[in-house]
C-alpha cells in the first residue's frame, strides 16, 4: 500500500518543528536585566552596524571564549592583563625595532597564545589557536584552498611575522636569531638554512605565507 504524502503546509509545520527542536537542544536562553543608556547605547551601535540586536549582543558574548572582561580590566584567559591599542600604531611601534628585538617580541606574543591554547588543552589545535588570533585583533583567520595560513602584512613586519608564526607551530623552539635579514644576505650557510626551514612562500601579494605553517590534508 503507497503511502499517502503529507499536505504540503503540514510537512512544512513538521520540517519547522524540527529545527525548532534542534535549536532548542544546542541553544539556551539567557535573560539579563540593564540600565535604559546601556540599553540605547547596543541599539545605537548594532544599528550603525547594520546588526539586529540578538546578533549584537552574540558577538559580544562570543568574546567571552577569548577573553575575560571585568569590571575595570581585561584579561586573557590565564589571567594576563590586556589593553586596547590601536593596530597601525602598534605596527609602527614594532618597526622602529631592530629585527632581533622583532624577533624576540614575535616569540613573547606567539608564547601568550600558546599558552592559553595549553591551559585550554588545545596546544596543538592550530585552528583554535588562530580563532585566538582572529579575535585579539592580531589578524584574520585565512587559509587558501591548498590548506597554506595566510598572514597579513598589516600584522607587522617580516621577522616579528616569521618568529611569531615560527612559536605558533614549534611550541619548543625561538625563531633563530641568526634569520635576520643581513645575516642571510651575507652568508650563504645562515641563508640555506633559513629557506630550507622557514620555506617562505608567495601565495598572496598582501600575506606571508609560510611552507612550514602549512595544515595538514584532513
Amino acid at each position: 500500500m503507497s503511502r499517502i504524502p503529507l499536505p504540503k503546509s503540514l510537512n512544512s509545520k513538521k520540517t519547522n518543528r524540527s529545527r525548532h527542536t534542534k535549536l532548542n537542544n544546542s541553544t539556551k536562553i539567557i535573560t539579563v536585566r540593564i540600565e535604559e543608556d546601556l540599553n540605547e547605547n547596543i541599539d545605537r551601535l548594532r544599528k550603525k552596524l547594520g546588526l539586529s540586536k540578538a546578533d549584537f549582543i552574540r558577538n559580544y558574548l562570543e568574546m567571552s571564549k577569548f577573553i575575560v572582561k571585568q569590571k575595570s580590566s581585561i584579561k586573557s584567559l590565564n589571567d594576563r592583563d590586556l589593553i586596547i591599542i590601536k593596530k597601525s600604531y602598534l605596527r609602527k611601534l614594532i618597526e622602529k625595532l631592530s629585527e632581533e628585538e622583532q624577533i624576540n617580541l614575535g616569540n613573547k606574543l606567539a608564547n601568550l597564545v600558546n599558552d592559553i591554547a595549553r591551559i585550554n588543552g588545545r596546544l596543538n589545535d592550530m585552528i583554535y589557536k588562530l580563532d585566538l588570533c582572529d579575535n585579539f585583533g592580531f589578524f584574520p583567520k585565512f587559509i587558501d584552498d591548498e590548506n597554506f595560513i595566510l598572514f597579513s602584512k598589516k600584522f607587522g613586519p617580516k621577522k616579528f611575522v616569521e618568529a611569531f608564526v615560527w612559536r605558533l607551530n614549534n611550541q619548543g623552539t625561538d625563531f633563530n636569531v641568526d634569520w635576520i635579514s643581513s645575516k642571510i644576505d651575507a652568508q650563504s650557510k645562515i641563508r640555506t638554512a633559513y629557506k630550507n626551514k622557514v620555506q617562505p612562500v608567495v601565495r598572496s601579494s598582501s600575506h606571508y605565507s609560510f611552507e612550514f605553517s602549512k595544515l595538514p590534508e584532513e
